[in-house]
């Protein structure tokens, strides 16, 4: 089913595109949370709800723009397609390309299939967690690369990751103790690519702390599973969904070393 998810997540990225490249700024207007939402949030949306309805018209959809009452529904729900239309869009409004398309597959709460199209680099990231399958490629499917996370290794500062728009103050006590323990070098990204950044081993190590929601995450954690790496909240479960009241993350670590015990390195009760 990738193969039918990267089309959908690809079409989606061009509706964007053609906003994005528009000469006059993109109106801009506020949800009742006060996230942004603009034209291309909700044409890619509509695009991919009504691709998804028509491959698995079985399979329930939800997606950041849904209504309040199909949001309501999801407590029946084992399986359904968990959509982010365009994740990272105050990177769109600020126009500096790190925002992506994000579907994924969720079973039992847990991401089985995720795809993530940045549009704006072409750069496609889909991965399959059940079967440990990840690649990279263009959106024409051209130029697959396998995806595989890296363990640390001794004397390579650990590359972290972290959030261009939603860096958050309550992570720097945990990114001091980092360096009490080794060099640490950091990358501001964002959207979903932070943790696509470590499915192809391009950095070790993300930290979240603050507000994300479940499909803000869903789609790049099976990538990044799928790679080999993991996204555990900070008491070292794996992030679940449509287990909690809400549709809130935990506070939750995204790595590309399984083994490392990040729970003892950050202080952390797990």
């Amino acid at each position: 089913m990738l193969p039918q998810l990267t089309h959908i997540a690809v079409e989606a990225g061009e509706a964007i595109l053609s906003i994005y490249d528009r000469s006059h700024p993109v109106q801009v207007q506020h949800k009742a949370d006060t996230t942004p939402l603009t034209e291309a949030d909700l044409a890619a949306h509509r695009l991919i709800c009504s691709s998804l309805e028509r491959l698995c018209p079985e399979i329930p959809i939800l997606s950041e723009e849904s209504s309040p009452a199909q949001i309501e529904q999801r407590d029946q729900w084992s399986r359904y397609w968990l959509v982010d239309p365009l994740d990272g869009t105050k990177e769109f409004i600020k126009r500096n390309g790190e925002f992506t398309v994000n579907i994924a597959l969720i079973d039992k709460h847990q991401p089985m299939l995720g795809v993530v199209y940045a549009p704006a680099i072409d750069t496609l990231y889909a991965g399959c967690a059940k079967i440990g399958i990840a690649y990279k490629s263009n959106g024409k499917g051209q130029r697959q690369l396998p995806l595989k996370s890296r363990s640390l290794a001794p004397f390579r500062p650990l590359s972290l990751v972290v959030s261009r728009s939603h860096r958050d103050s309550t992570l720097d006590p945990y990114i001091e103790r980092l360096r009490q323990l080794m060099p640490v070098s950091e990358t501001p990204m964002g959207s979903s690519l932070k943790l696509c950044l470590i499915a192809e081993g391009a950095a070790d190590l993300h930290l979240r702390t603050g507000t994300t929601s479940e499909w803000d995450t869903a789609a790049a954690q099976a990538v990044l599973e799928a790679a080999g790496g993991q996204v555990i909240d900070f008491h070292g479960k794996a992030l679940s969904y449509n287990e909690r009241e809400g549709l809130i993350n935990p506070d939750f670590i995204a790595t590309g070393d399984r083994v490392f015990d990040w729970g003892q390195c950050l202080g952390l009760e797990t």
